[in-house]
């Protein structure tokens, strides 16, 4: 009897982990899915649509590339190699 105690004891106790896992990731969901609208019912109110943002956020890692690039050649470092897709194809996926 003690054996089956112990083992509903832990059996409870991951129970309650799972639980309070579960619920922490959907506080998180939550929170972020207010706070993304917060942020589309104020780009709105500015007059800018929910395309106009995804738009922005397809183009945001073409953007971050000519950024990173006017930054290096500010500060001098264009000397500085960058990996390419000529680099990246020398070792084949596996």
């Amino acid at each position: 009897m003690p054996t089956n105690l112990i083992v509903l004891i832990g059996a409870l106790f991951v129970a309650y982990i799972v639980f309070r896992a579960l619920l922490s990731l959907l506080q998180t969901a939550i929170s972020t899915a207010i706070a993304i609208l917060v942020i589309v019912v104020i780009l709105m109110f500015f007059g800018f649509s929910p395309q106009d943002l995804m738009r922005e956020i397809n183009n945001l890692p073409q953007i971050l590339s000519q950024f990173i690039k006017e930054v290096k050649k500010i500060l001098g470092l264009s000397a500085i190699p960058t990996y390419s897709r000529e680099l990246l194809t020398i070792f084949p996926k596996i």
